[in-house]
Order: structure tokens, then sequence, then C-alpha cells
């Protein structure tokens, strides 16, 4: 059952094509302008090799790495990654505080190559649960990079997608009793623009790896109109061709935003 949604219902299977020709099939004048990303199945992905779950996050470190390189060579301008959940506070506290280290890790070994390829670089989420070396490093990269127009990576780390929008309402109440905002001001628009993705589009894409056909709290509210595209390829294992694969399914559908 879920083979067969993952295969017919999302567009048709581009898995056989080569990637040269999916290359060849995407239409650069088409391209999404916003794709963010569940990056699932780390856990899985370990334990079915017998490794630990760790293991799996380790290796999603790579995926990243090519997913981020290939957006920028095709010129998809904004890539969002769900690296850290507001529930994943639950989790073992041994996974935790790996998943903790491993983001202050990356941004100390990676930082220096985005920096060279012009990738902006944007953590999202609630930073007060942070260590405040960990906060300190997360501003460090986003002073270093901020001004790299090449591509923008925003990483949500201790991001909910419920907690964001609690987040813009307490905003407009606290405008609101300092009298600097009208109550009657508050529509889609200011609340867009409240949320911690301001300034910039939506996502056109959504891809979540791993199996599941769910959007696990991200992006609630900028997700409203964004193609969905699921794959049980589970995140360690994506590559390029997978991301050409979803880019190809997405350019086939017909965006109609509520319009017949």
């Amino acid at each position: 059952m879920l083979k067969e949604l993952f295969r017919n219902g999302y567009g048709r299977d581009h898995s056989a094509f080569p990637e040269e020709q999916l290359e060849a099939m995407i239409q650069r004048d088409r391209l999404p302008k916003h794709v963010a990303i569940i990056m699932d199945g780390n856990g899985r992905w370990a334990m079915r090799r017998g490794m630990p779950r760790l293991a799996g996050h380790r290796q999603g470190v790579d995926a990243l790495r090519e997913v981020t390189r290939a957006c920028g060579e095709l010129g998809i301008g904004i890539l969002t990654v769900y690296a850290f959940s507001t529930e994943n506070w639950q989790r073992p506290k041994e996974e935790v505080e790996y998943l903790l280290n491993l983001l202050d890790e990356v941004l100390e070994k990676e930082l220096p190559e985005l920096h060279a390829h012009g990738v902006k670089v944007r953590v999202i989420g609630r930073r007060a649960s942070l260590s405040p070396q960990l906060v300190k490093k997360i501003e460090a990269a986003e002073a270093l990079t901020a001004s790299n127009q090449k591509l923008l990576l925003n990483v949500g780390f201790n991001y909910g997608g419920r907690a964001e929008i609690v987040d813009a309402v307490k905003r407009a109440v606290e405008l609101a009793r300092a009298g600097r905002l009208d109550v009657d001001d508050i529509d889609e628009e200011w609340l867009s623009g409240a949320m911690y993705t301001a300034g910039i589009p939506d996502p056109d894409l959504l891809i979540r790896t791993g199996g599941e056909a769910r959007v696990s709290n991200f992006l609630l509210w900028q997700l409203a109109y964004a193609e969905i595209w699921f794959t049980p390829v589970c995140w360690p294992d994506f590559r390029r061709r997978h991301l050409l694969e979803a880019v190809v399914d997405f350019q086939q559908r017909e965006r109609k935003f509520g319009r017949v």
C-alpha cells in the first residue's frame, strides 16, 4: 500500500531514470524557489544495518552536504531543513546530547565551505533551551554568512510549527498591549512577517524522506500551498538524484492555489 502511494499517488515514478536524464528534464525557468526537507529515517537507516541510531545522524550530514551543493548548482535559492524538533527533547538523553553536539560540530567544520560557496546560514527555532555556547556559535555562523546570496540555508533546530505560531501570536499581543499594533492590522501578511521565516517566500516544495507521509509540525503556516513529495528513501541515502526526481515531479504538477 505505502509503496503504491509513493509510486503512483504523487506523480510518475522517476526512480529508474539515469541521473543525467533527470538533469536534462529539469526546466530551469520553473525551479522551486524554496525547497523544504524533513530529513527523516536516520535511526531506521542505522538499525537496518545493525548500527546504533546515532550513526544514522552522522551519515545524514553527508546527505545534507550533497543536497545543499545540489540546490546551489541548480539555482534553488532557499533550502529549509528540519534538524531537531521541539518534540525531539523527549528522545533518549544520549541521542539528544549527540544531536546538540552534532550541530555544534557541523557549524564548525562545514561553515568554511558553506561560506566559500556563498551560502547564507540561518538557524530557526527557539534558542532559549540551547546552551549559551551553542547559541554563540549559531550567531557567529549567521554573522559570517549574512551577506552571502547564492543560497539561503535555514536549519530548523528546536523548531516546531505550533511553537512558531504561538511566538508570533505572543509578539502581536505584546505590541498591541504597548499600543504599537492595532488588532485590525493583524492579517496573514502581518503574521507571515512575524514568523521565523519572515521576508522569504513560502516553500514551493516539501520533501519528506524515510517512508512516512506527514508534516510532523514542520512549517505549518508556510506549507499552506506547498507541493509535497514523499519518498521511502531514508535521509542518509538521499542524494542529488533524489532531489532531481523531486524537482522533476514538482514541475509536472499544476499548481492551482485554490483556483479551478
